[in-house]
């Protein structure tokens, strides 16, 4: 792609995000999240593969549905209350409305069907792009809401988590298993949002470097199924070996980084009385835990066969740049000891 072009779209993303981030008008969020759809659109279809132009054209329709429905419940809002003003207290029916088309925006069960299928048929950036800037402004809009119809946003959560976990335990697509993997952490989001937004924003910051760091290490080894994992010691041997922490971590596994917001967010919705919640969100995290072990022992603990005819991959000298895969990486595993300043930091 021509890079004036490219530059074009990326400030049209970054423009979009920021313009739904600073807006307190109902029209105004709806025209950033239009503009952040519309320059992503591109990116998708650039590889001219009838899958890419699939995953465009399914992204397209569930993101319009989502924007129109959106549009539809604020100018009902507004014609009920008389109020455009995204921080004025909103009437039921248009929350409740809302709260559907934003989960549809982010790909929340049950309305998450088009999340796995688009991710699968893009190229790993451009995925990496969708799993987390996309995510950002509708998250950002839903805190902005809360707290509303606590029954449906804590349905939406637990189905979340649940889908996420069951959905990837047979898949051998790591595209898809990511985009499992990215329902379920955001069902872990929106659980604890009604009561405390900056503890979902706290486990919405830990997740994208998380999330980058997987992507760009099976953007490394030009890996998208889990077979093609095998030949990575190859290939990074280095990279390979720090791999399962970055996905034991993704999983929420004690001493590193994801593990925290699991255990603020289990706190909190125990604080709050709703016992039964927690524990089926900490039960169905150990479904994404399963997944998330496999691609560690299909990369790291599998050695593809090495024979004369099929020896190992030269490694040549990477051109691109290794520094922000190792920052994610660290932050990755290990913000955990940072646990208690951030506490301090979210208590009011």
């Amino acid at each position: 792609m021509n890079p004036f072009v490219l530059s074009i779209l990326l400030l049209s993303l970054g423009l979009g995000t920021t313009l739904t981030f600073a807006s307190s008008h109902w029209l105004l969020a709806w025209m950033g999240l239009e503009i952040s759809t519309l320059a992503i659109i591109p990116l998708m279809a650039q590889h001219h593969h009838p899958r890419a132009v699939e995953a465009t054209t399914k992204y397209f329709i569930t993101q319009a549905a989502a924007a129109a429905l959106i549009l539809f419940a604020s100018t009902t809002n507004a014609w009920i209350t008389g109020q455009w003003d995204i921080n004025f207290n909103l009437h039921a029916f248009p929350a409740s409305l809302l709260t559907m088309a934003l989960a549809l925006k982010m790909g929340l069960a049950p309305v998450h069907f088009w999340l796995p299928e688009v991710l699968q048929g893009l190229d790993l950036t451009t995925g990496l792009i969708l799993s987390t800037w996309q995510k950002l402004a509708p998250f950002i809009l839903m805190c902005q809401i809360m707290p509303v119809n606590p029954s449906l946003i804590t349905f939406l959560g637990i189905a979340s988590t649940l889908v996420g976990g069951w959905g990837g335990l047979n898949q051998t697509q790591l595209r898809k298993i990511l985009a499992y993997s990215s329902i379920a952490h955001l069902g872990w989001m929106v659980l604890v949002m009604q009561f405390n937004q900056q503890l979902a924003l706290l486990a919405l910051v830990i997740y994208i470097p998380m999330t980058f760091s997987t992507f760009m290490i099976f953007k490394t080894n030009s890996s998208t199924t889990m077979n093609t994992l095998a030949a990575s010691w190859a290939k990074t041997p280095a990279l390979t070996a720090i791999t399962p922490l970055v996905l034991l971590s993704l999983g929420g596994l004690p001493p590193l980084s994801g593990f925290m917001p699991k255990w603020m967010i289990l706190q909190e919705l125990t604080k709050q009385g709703i016992p039964l919640t927690a524990s089926v969100a900490a039960l169905s995290a150990l479904f994404s835990l399963y997944f998330y072990l496999r691609v560690s022992y299909a990369m790291t603990l599998t050695i593809s066969p090495n024979n004369l005819n099929a020896t190992t991959p030269w490694r040549l000298q990477t051109t691109s740049s290794t520094l922000p895969l190792a920052i994610s990486t660290t932050i990755s595993a290990m913000l955990l000891p940072l646990a208690p300043a951030t506490l301090a930091l979210l208590s009011p």
